[in-house]
């Protein structure tokens, strides 16, 4: 039987110095279950990248807001995290993978970090739905 425990939400502006806000609730969310502080910290890293990316880029020059969700589903215990925000479309599942078997000299900017999500997440999906980007991932625990 699954049972998902109640969605929270928090929405700042999509700014780097808003990183630690979101990472701080995140945790928060993460601490009300019994998952591993391994599976914790992962979910952490990848949460900080992909905020990362959305203040980096979402929005070019101007800013604009994220909204990140955090739930979690029991039996098995899953934890899901949901970015929205209303910047430039981009599909992070669409990039190209960085060739991480390249000679360092030779490997271009770029990538790892979105390589480094696809691969420690059990799941990640994309949809650009009434003019906003939808990034959901999601870590068996």
């Amino acid at each position: 039987m699954e049972k998902e425990s109640g969605t929270d939400a928090i929405t700042v502006d999509a700014v780097m110095e808003n990183l630690e806000k979101v990472l701080s609730f995140v945790r928060k969310k993460l601490n009300e279950t019994e998952g591993d502080m391994l599976s914790c910290i992962t979910l952490e890293v990848v949460v900080e990248e992909l905020y990362t990316n959305i203040a980096s880029y979402a929005y070019g020059k101007h800013t604009g807001i994220v909204t990140v969700k955090c739930s979690a589903k029991q039996e098995p215990l899953e934890w899901i995290v949901t970015f929205m925000d209303h910047g430039i479309p981009y599909n992070p599942l669409e990039h190209k993978e960085p060739d991480i078997k390249a000679p360092l000299e030779e490997r271009k900017i770029g990538g790892n970090g979105i390589l480094m999500a696809k691969k420690m997440m059990n799941d990640m999906q994309y949809e650009f739905k009434d003019g906003m980007n939808i990034l959901t991932i999601s870590k068996t625990v």
